[in-house]
């Protein structure tokens, strides 16, 4: 079962374009990038898929040793592989690519030597390598951003087409009917409580278990612990899991470094940081002072938070009480509410623009006894709109006005349980529409 996604049409989009470079697949591990190539080698006469973490496989990675030149290189998997490589008529998948650098290297030659062949290429633990080859591929490679499946992806996969379209077309002006929006929350809950890991998701739409939906994530979680001793022998894998754990335990607060691990120095506790970022196992929040765009230009570091990729992973983690979260409908008991401002986070994430690096933004008064916070900053052309998390469907929005006042933003935005609607400055968009204010 193939689980449709939203980058399926943006491949198809560069398989018809004139001009395809090769593609680099990036995110973290388990997250669909190899189904999607798969599924996408479809489209083609030949798919010739290399994974070269795989025994058969190890053979190839002489081929690029021996030469950068795509034309003996594909001549060469041609007689290896007993298929024919021909130009707009193969996909050529090197998976795993992080464990061959020749290969790596090799990207750039294919589009300016071999421009017509597509090549897809993706690795678990890409970051890693492209770390040692810092210019690596400019304007040559074009690189796509993958994450966990979105809302929109699960309804779809769920078969909820229609539903997920009514989402898309409305609007703060033009809001859902009462009853639609109540059903939609079910489904959200749901949602948050398994994640969007492509495993988990297929695994309760074919058994409708979320007991072995858990089991699922507990697997993945294993997963991703061993693949700790892959990142860096500087760092011990123990080292790891502890920082992981506290980001997990202070998802979404300003991460206290003191909190992580007694068995490490800042330094140690930050290389993990950066290590798992790389990973793709956790994404930063930096705090800007959002005097002006870009947002990243007035980062102050020392105030950095951090959420987990996923929120099934979080919840599970956690050990949060699923029957609460599904049967209750709310988020407002589980966490402190963290997991929606968690999700929130994570679906505007998937919503920006997939080939580049996106990063999140918060913003706080800088000044001693205030608590004016707002949780998320995004930039719009050129305003900066302020985004708030509410759990459940009231709350005050104290922070908001204010930033929107000091600031002098031409309106704010609330995300909540609530149904769409509007009052003054302020735009108010369910949880599950947190797309629709990022692509609008």
């Amino acid at each position: 079962m193939y689980i449709k996604r939203l980058i399926d049409s943006k491949l198809f989009d560069w398989k018809n374009s004139k001009i395809h470079k090769p593609v680099l697949l990036r995110g973290a591990r388990q997250i669909g990038k190899s189904s999607s190539v798969r599924e996408f080698g479809k489209q083609f006469d030949n798919f010739v898929e290399i994974n070269f973490e795989k025994k058969e496989h190890l053979q190839t990675k002489t081929v690029f040793e021996r030469s950068s030149s795509p034309q003996k290189i594909v001549e060469e998997l041609e007689t290896i592989y007993g298929q024919s490589i021909r130009p707009g008529k193969t996909l050529l998948f090197l998976d795993e690519i992080q464990s061959c650098m020749p290969a790596i290297e090799s990207l750039r030659y294919f589009y300016e030597e071999m421009p017509e062949l597509h090549v897809i290429a993706a690795g678990s633990l890409l970051e890693f390598a492209l770390q040692e080859i810092p210019s690596f591929g400019v304007g040559r490679i074009t690189s796509i951003f993958m994450y966990p499946l979105c809302f929109d992806e699960y309804l779809r996969a769920m078969g909820f087409d229609a539903m997920a379209n009514k989402i898309a077309e409305a609007t703060p002006e033009q809001a859902l009917s009462e009853a639609v929006h109540s059903n939609i929350i079910n489904h959200l809950v749901r949602f948050i409580a398994i994640g969007g890991m492509p495993e988990v998701v297929k695994t309760y739409i074919e058994n409708k278990n979320l007991l072995k939906c858990q089991q699922v994530l507990d697997d993945l979680m294993d997963t991703y612990y061993d693949d700790f001793s892959k990142y860096k022998k500087r760092v011990p894998p123990t080292r790891l899991r502890d920082v992981f754990s506290s980001v997990m335990e202070q998802c979404c607060k300003k991460f206290i470094y003191s909190n992580a691990t007694t068995e490490a120095n800042i330094d140690q506790i930050k290389d993990s940081l950066m290590l798992l970022e790389m990973a793709g196992l956790i994404h930063p929040i930096y705090h800007s002072s959002a005097n002006g765009i870009p947002l990243g230009a007035q980062i102050n570091r020392k105030f950095t938070k951090y959420i987990p990729f996923d929120t099934g992973i979080f919840q599970r983690f956690l050990g949060l009480n699923i029957g609460e979260i599904i049967i209750g409908q709310t988020l407002e008991q589980i966490n402190k509410g963290d997991i929606a401002e968690l999700f929130v986070g994570l679906e505007m994430l998937k919503a920006m623009p997939s080939n580049r690096h996106s990063q999140l933004y918060y913003w706080q008064r800088e000044k001693n006894g205030s608590h004016a916070q707002v949780d998320y900053l995004f930039q719009k052309g050129n305003a900066i709109i302020p985004v708030e998390v509410k759990s459940g469907t009231t709350g005050k929005m104290q922070s908001l006005h204010f930033f929107i006042r000091e600031k002098q933003s031409g309106y704010g935005i609330r995300t909540s349980l609530e149904n769409f609607s509007q009052y003054d400055k302020i735009k108010v968009f369910p949880l599950y529409a947190v797309s629709n204010f990022i692509d609008t």
